[in-house]
C-alpha cells in the first residue's frame, strides 16, 4: 500500500507541471488515425539561390547494409528496421539517414542510393519506427539537405518523401513539445519550400507558425535554448543555421526572429565550452550527436552570420542569467557552474539532477567533470547517470536533488535561491542554495560558495536543517586525470604532468572510488570518483581547497 501510494505521489509531481495541450495531445494516441492520401499533389520548387554546404557529422555507414550508431555496429536485413533486439534509439539514427550529409559522404553515395531504395521497400507507409514523427521529421530534412547538395531524387523517392510529409503534419508532437515539435515544425518548412504547391504551402504556414512560436519560448534572454543541455542547445544551433540556408536558397523572407537568435545562441554555447573548444556534459549531453563546435561555427561563418571568434587568457566572469550557468576563467583554469533549477517546468525530459554542480578545466585539461550521458530508456543505468551521485554536487542521505525517474521523468524540482556573485579584482565569488533535498527529514538545504584565484579554488559546502544525515561531496574526475597520493583528508592529482593538490576540512574521511565517465552515447570509460563522506547532525560544513 504504502509503495503505491508512493508511487500516485511520484506521478502527481511530474503530472501537475504538464501543459494542458500536452495531456489533450496525449488522448489522440486512442483516436482512429487520420486518413493519409498517397496521391502525389506537389511539384518541385526550382533554386533561385546556392545552397551552402551545412555542419556534417561523423560517418555511420561501415558497407552498404551495416551501421556503426551509439558506439555499436549492426547489420541491417530486410525485417531489422524493427527488430526487438536492436535498441529504440540505435533504431531511430537507422531511420534518420544522417549519413547522408556527413563527412565524405560523396565516397558513399552510391550506398545511398541503394539504402534510400531499400527503405521505400522494406518500411511499407505508415508502420514500424520509421514513420514515427521524430525521424520523419530528421529523415525528411537529410534527405532534402542531400537534394540540394546536388543529389537527383528519383521521382518514387520524391513521391515518398511527399507522403512522409503529409502524415508527418497531421501527427506533431503536442504532447512533448520542445526540441520534438520544433523539428517536426523544421521539416514541415524544409518540404514547404522543397515542394511547389497549394499543399506545399500549408505544409510551409503550419511549420512557420509553430517555430515562430516556438523560437520566443524555447531561446532564453541569454541565448541558450530552455532545455539547458548543451547537446540539444548545439543541435537547435544546427536547426536555425539550417532554415537561414534554406531560405537564402530559395529567396524566401526568413522567419521572425530567426537570425537575430543565432549569433546569441553561438555565444551561449561558446561560454559553456572547455578550453578544448567541446561541451560542458550538464544535463543530457555528449559529443558526436550534434556537430561539434567548430563545424557549427565554421557553418555560421559561411552563411555570414557569425564571426570566427575566441576567448583569452584574462580573468574574467560569464553569467548566463536566465539559463542559470556561469563561467569562471582565470590563466590556468576555467570552471562552469550550474546554479540552475530544472527547466522547463514542463518538459524536464532531458534534466539530471545536478544542481549547483561544476567542471572545472586546468592548464587546458578537463579534471572535475559530470559524468555524462551513453544511454537512454527505463534501466538502472540511466537512473545512474542522471542521479546526483554521477554529478560534481553534494548528495544527501544517497538521495537524489531532484527525482529523477524512467527515462525521461522528474517529479519533484530543486529550486535554486540566493544566487551571488562578487569580483574582488584578485578573487571571484559565487555562491547559491537549493531546496532539492528538503523532501527529507529535516529539511536539508545545500549552500555551496565557489572562491576562485589564479592558483586556487576554494568549495565551500554547507548543509543546514535539523537532524542527523549523512552527506557525500562527489567530485567525478577525467579519465585522463591520475591519482598519486590519498589520505583521510586530502589527495594529490596529476594532469599532464602538472600536480594538484585536494585538501578536505571537515569530519569526514576521504575515499576513492572506480566509477565510469560517458562522453559519448554507448561509450563507458573507467574513471575515479572522490567522495567526502561524513554522518552527524546537521549543520554540516565541509571546505575543499583545490590548489596547482
Amino acid at each position: 500500500m504504502r509503495r503505491f501510494i508512493f508511487k500516485c505521489f511520484r506521478y502527481w509531481h511530474t503530472i501537475r507541471h504538464l501543459k494542458l495541450v500536452q495531456i489533450f495531445a496525449r488522448a489522440k494516441f486512442f483516436l482512429p488515425n487520420f486518413k493519409v492520401h498517397q496521391v502525389r499533389k506537389n511539384e518541385l520548387r526550382i533554386l533561385a539561390g546556392l545552397w551552402t554546404k551545412p555542419a556534417v557529422r561523423s560517418p555511420r555507414m561501415v558497407d552498404q547494409n551495416t551501421f556503426n550508431f551509439l558506439n555499436e555496429t549492426h547489420e541491417i536485413n530486410r525485417n531489422d528496421w524493427n527488430s526487438s533486439s536492436i535498441s529504440k534509439l540505435w533504431l531511430y539514427n537507422l531511420h534518420y539517414f544522417d549519413d547522408l550529409n556527413a563527412y565524405g559522404s560523396s565516397s558513399r553515395r552510391d550506398w545511398h542510393y541503394l539504402l534510400i531504395n531499400r527503405w521505400i521497400e522494406e518500411n511499407l507507409p505508415f508502420k514500424g519506427n520509421g514513420w514515427e514523427s521524430y525521424p520523419s521529421s530528421l529523415r525528411i530534412v537529410n534527405w532534402i539537405k542531400w537534394s540540394l547538395n546536388g543529389n537527383l531524387l528519383k521521382e518514387d523517392w520524391v513521391n515518398s518523401l511527399e507522403i512522409q510529409v503529409r502524415m508527418l503534419s497531421v501527427n506533431m508532437e503536442k504532447h512533448l513539445l520542445g526540441n520534438h515539435l520544433f523539428a517536426n515544425a523544421k521539416a514541415l518548412i524544409f518540404a514547404g519550400l522543397f515542394f511547389k504547391g497549394k499543399e506545399a504551402d500549408q505544409w510551409y504556414q503550419k511549420g512557420k507558425k509553430i517555430l515562430e512560436k516556438e523560437l520566443e519560448e524555447q531561446v532564453l534572454s541569454d541565448g541558450g535554448n530552455f532545455e539547458l543541455s548543451t547537446m540539444y542547445h548545439s543541435i537547435f544551433l544546427e536547426d536555425l543555421l539550417d532554415l537561414v540556408n534554406l531560405h537564402q536558397t530559395y529567396n524566401h523572407e526568413l522567419l521572425n526572429g530567426l537570425e537575430q537568435k543565432i549569433p546569441m545562441m553561438f555565444n551561449w554555447l561558446k561560454t559553456m565550452c572547455h578550453p578544448d573548444g567541446e561541451i560542458s556534459f550538464f544535463n543530457d549531453s555528449a559529443f558526436d550527436v550534434a556537430p561539434s563546435v567548430k563545424e557549427i561555427e565554421n557553418y555560421g561563418v559561411k552563411l555570414k552570420l557569425l564571426e570566427l571568434s575566441s576567448f583569452d587568457n584574462k580573468r574574467y566572469l560569464v553569467n548566463l542569467s536566465e539559463s542559470g550557468f556561469s563561467r569562471v576563467a582565470f590563466k590556468d583554469v576555467v570552471a562552469l557552474i550550474d546554479r540552475s533549477s530544472v527547466k522547463p517546468d514542463y518538459l524536464p525530459a532531458h534534466a539530471h539532477a545536478d544542481t549547483l554542480s561544476f567542471e572545472l578545466s586546468l592548464f587546458g585539461r578537463r579534471v572535475i567533470v559530470n559524468s555524462g550521458t551513453s544511454v537512454y530508456g527505463n534501466s538502472e543505468e540511466r537512473q545512474r547517470q542522471r542521479g546526483t551521485i554521477s554529478h560534481s554536487t553534494v548528495v544527501v542521505d544517497r538521495e537524489n536533488s531532484s527525482e529523477v525517474w524512467g527515462a525521461f521523468r522528474v517529479a519533484r524540482r530543486a529550486k535554486v535561491f540566493n544566487s551571488k556573485d562578487t569580483d574582488n579584482g584578485d578573487i571571484i565569488t559565487l555562491s547559491a542554495s537549493h531546496n532539492g533535498y528538503h523532501r527529507l527529514n529535516g529539511k536539508p538545504t545545500h549552500s555551496r560558495k565557489w572562491e576562485f584565484s589564479n592558483n586556487f579554488l576554494i568549495v565551500y559546502d554547507l548543509i543546514s536543517g535539523k537532524g542527523s544525515h549523512e552527506i557525500d561531496v562527489v567530485f567525478p574526475l577525467h579519465p585522463e586525470v591520475k591519482v598519486f597520493d590519498i589520505n583521510e583528508d586530502m589527495v594529490v592529482l596529476g594532469i599532464f604532468g602538472k600536480k594538484i593538490n585536494v585538501n578536505f576540512d571537515g569530519n569526514g574521511l576521504l575515499e576513492l572510488e572506480k566509477s565510469s565517465y560517458h562522453p559519448e552515447f554507448g561509450a563507458s570509460i573507467q574513471n575515479y570518483q572522490l567522495h567526502y563522506r561524513l554522518t552527524e547532525n546537521l549543520p554540516i560544513s565541509v571546505n575543499t581547497r583545490i590548489s596547482w
